[in-house]
């Protein structure tokens, strides 16, 4: 406790970085405040009462939005389409020769990407936003005029556009990445009603409901634990560098590593499947097929065993696709070729590429099954009779995002301390940051 007191004591001291988590803060609250105004014309009331347990995509979103997308809030798409036009300019720049110039021309490429990122956010709000208020606000407040559609959809536009001017400021005036936060703290917003739920369900069961309940709980702290592993875990590639004499001094001659992440693929995977996932529905509800009734009921179940073994193959498949897009092993190969670098015993060029392809299918085997258990365990723990509020937190998208961005947050503020020749957040075994995992993405 007094070694916890002494570095809040040496953060709060170090005025940016107080500076920074203050800012972080300020305009968290704003985001959080802005989820709670309803759309004009809404009765927030009527929605309330009629408001179900959303699941599949649509309880994603609202997880993701903190609750601001069953509220219909004016932050209601919250920081979604942001998030989507960002896949699709991230898979333009894999095909398209221009997104692929723009990506290797440093700054000025970057902004030009960010503009085109904020450009095709708002086609893809302009698109979400009708379907919004016809499925989740017509239903429960009844027709409504073209007024109300036009200025609805502006405004969830505007919403959109705020979300994400607030998450850029969180990143370049605050702390940690801007969207990734609001994203966690829509999830943490539930948390606390989630434990709640259970610990009220679980008194109110018959034999041992309590024990049962800690029981609950430290099995969440272990699943934490274990997908942390799963984020920080690395195999790491030893580099050799060729020694280089300039004049009277030398260059090179030492030893790196490539990491290479076990789950390169993020969360990507999980949210490729769920939106593969929600499709089948989504036909019949539009065919009206009766002989597909028996099979939309299937795919319909969330927590059925033939629902959660499809997704589970789909996630492991999908974490195979999206890394090879992520890890380029002939680009890294090259690299370290023409900066005088090889991996001992390996011949540079296309027998390294070969190798290092080689290490990354062997760990993203075990990387990948792991991904698809931790995707599979919330359906697994309302089985046995877990709310499913909370047992949204015993894996999948929610607990790996959340884990990731407290990881990426505090190696922050761990740098900000050791630059200043501070104790760092952890006595032994810094914590990794993304950044040092840079090489295995490039």
């Amino acid at each position: 406790m007094k070694k916890l007191i002494e570095i809040i004591r040496n953060i709060w001291s170090i005025e940016d970085l107080r500076v920074r988590i203050l800012n972080t803060l300020g305009f968290i609250l704003i985001y959080r405040l802005g989820s709670y105004i309803v759309l004009p014309g809404v009765d927030s009331a009527k929605l309330a009462a009629s408001h179900h347990q959303a699941e599949g995509i649509v309880g994603l979103i609202n997880i993701f939005a903190g609750g601001a997308f069953s509220r219909a809030s004016v932050f209601g798409l919250g920081i979604m389409p942001y998030i989507s036009a960002s896949i699709v300019i991230q898979l333009l720049g894999m095909a398209i020769p221009y997104f692929q110039k723009l990506q290797k021309e440093g700054e000025s490429g970057r902004k030009k990407i960010n503009q085109y990122t904020r450009l095709l956010t708002i086609v893809v709000t302009l698109l979400q936003a009708p379907g919004y208020i016809a499925s989740q606000i017509i239903p429960h407040i009844g027709p409504q005029g073209t007024f109300f559609w036009i200025q609805s959809t502006l405004i969830l536009v505007t919403g959109t556009m705020f979300v994400m001017w607030l998450g850029e400021r969180i990143t370049d005036k605050g702390i940690g990445n801007g969207i990734s936060l609001l994203i966690m703290v829509g999830i943490v917003a539930r948390l606390p009603f989630a434990i709640f739920a259970e610990f009220g369900s679980r008194l109110e069961s018959e034999g041992g409901g309590l024990i049962i309940f800690l029981v609950e709980i430290v099995f969440l702290l272990l699943v934490i634990i274990f997908s942390i592993l799963l984020v920080q875990g690395t195999r790491r590639i030893p580099v050799q560098f060729a020694k280089k004499i300039v004049g009277n001094k030398q260059y090179g001659g030492v030893r790196q590593y490539i990491p290479l992440k076990v789950n390169a693929a993020g969360v990507m995977p999980i949210i490729f499947a769920q939106a593969i996932m929600f499709i089948p529905a989504a036909v019949v509800g539009f065919t009206d097929v009766a002989s597909l009734s028996g099979f939309a009921a299937t795919f319909n179940n969330h927590n059925g065993f033939w629902y959660n073994f499809v997704f589970a193959l789909m996630i492991v498949a999908f974490t195979y696709f999206y890394t090879a897009i992520m890890v380029n092993p002939n680009q890294m190969a090259e690299d370290m070729k023409r900066n005088g670098g090889f991996v001992p015993g390996v011949k540079p060029g296309k027998k390294t590429a070969e190798f290092i392809d080689q290490v990354m299918s062997r760990i993203t085997l075990p990387g990948s099954l792991f991904l698809a258990a931790l995707a599979v365990l919330p359906a697994l723990a309302v089985q046995i009779k877990i709310e499913q509020q909370f047992a949204y937190f015993f894996g999948g998208t929610s607990l790996l995002i959340l884990v990731g961005v407290v990881l990426d947050t505090l190696q922050q503020i761990e740098s900000h301390l050791l630059m200043r020749h501070y104790d760092g957040l952890m006595k032994s075994g810094r914590i990794k940051g993304r950044t040092s995992m840079s090489m295995a993405t490039a």
